[in-house]
């Protein structure tokens, strides 16, 4: 069995047969500790290696010492014959992939079983956006002066203005932000750490929450979080969800809005503003070029006003009249 890492944030315990469940609590706890992943990554990643688990068990399987390579294909191709979507298929993979080199890493076993396993081919969607008009009306929405609207107007603000995630919004702390200088330093994936500058209107929306609005919702245990629940707490990504659906209805917008339409938005309302792609990218905290790049599919205009402009065959040409 590999050595076991304690995680440092509590998350459910393995629900896998007792001879898989330590492994897999020993991956989390090393994704948690040494890679620094989401606890909504690790809850994913846990729940699909306790299901590929139980299926393997079902099967005769001893434990992870002895699944094949057989084994597992037999595993995805069970979950393609219950309709999964071709996106959890594979992510169920990768789970499975990474978990595969931890074990041989932690010398459990000599080889990586998934090494030959073909995963489902992702076909590239484009992001779905809100409307400029969208967005003032959602951003408008939470309009009253208790301290439920101060904080989601705020909340909302700050979503659009700085395109963060949804895990990165809910986990903010006070020591964040800094509304003088108008920006805010965010923890992404893997921990990694980048600055974001904040709007003008987001830094008032949160001005007013600080003075008007939070006090209201601190607990005697209340820590430093940003946004802050009824309890006291720190804002789940359920009811961040909830938030950014309840206003989206009361704007009357008929598009499913869920929270990362307002990160998309906020990529493609700059790129088609005419910021620079590197910039963007920054911002939104990508580590590849290639996955901001998929914004600029969204923004055709910006590509043909830009090769008007640059092409040398564009300069000095006027379109000759029609016969």
């Amino acid at each position: 069995m590999a050595r076991r890492s304690i995680s440092s944030r509590k998350l459910a315990d393995s629900r896998a047969p007792a001879a898989f469940a330590g492994d897999i609590t020993g991956f989390i706890g090393f994704l948690d500790l040494e890679r620094g992943l989401s606890e909504h990554t690790l809850e994913n990643y846990q729940r699909d290696l306790d299901q590929a688990a139980t299926w393997l068990a079902k099967q005769g399987v001893a434990d992870w010492r002895t699944v094949t390579a057989a084994q597992a294909g037999e595993w995805l191709h069970s979950l393609t014959r219950a309709d999964f979507a071709v996106a959890s298929l594979a992510r169920k993979l990768t789970a499975l992939r990474v978990f595969a080199r931890y074990l041989v890493r932690e010398k459990t076993r000599p080889d990586d079983f998934t090494a030959l396993l073909a995963g489902p081919k992702l076909g590239r969607r484009l992001p779905e956006t809100l409307s400029g008009d969208d967005i003032t009306r959602l951003l408008a929405a939470p309009n009253g002066g208790d301290p439920a609207s101060l904080r989601d107007r705020a909340l909302l603000e700050l979503f659009y203005s700085s395109g963060l995630r949804v895990s990165e919004l809910g986990g903010l702390m006070l020591q964040q932000i800094d509304l003088e200088q108008g920006f805010l330093r965010v923890f992404g994936k893997g921990s990694k750490e980048r600055v974001v500058p904040i709007g003008g209107r987001a830094s008032a929306a949160l001005t007013t929450y600080l003075v008007a609005g939070r006090p209201h919702f601190v607990k005697t245990r209340t820590g430093s979080q940003l946004f802050l629940s009824n309890r006291g707490g720190a804002l789940s990504r359920i009811t961040l969800w909830f938030i950014v659906k309840k206003h989206a209805r009361r704007a009357g917008i008929a598009q499913n809005v869920k929270p990362h339409l307002l990160r998309h938005s906020f990529a493609t309302h700059l790129l088609s503003g005419g910021a620079d792609l590197r910039a963007i990218q920054e911002m939104l905290g990508h580590a590849s070029i290639a996955t901001t790049q998929i914004y600029t599919a969204v923004e055709p205009q910006r590509l043909l006003d830009q090769h008007k402009k640059f092409h040398p065959r564009n300069r000095d040409w006027t379109a000759p009249g029609l016969l």
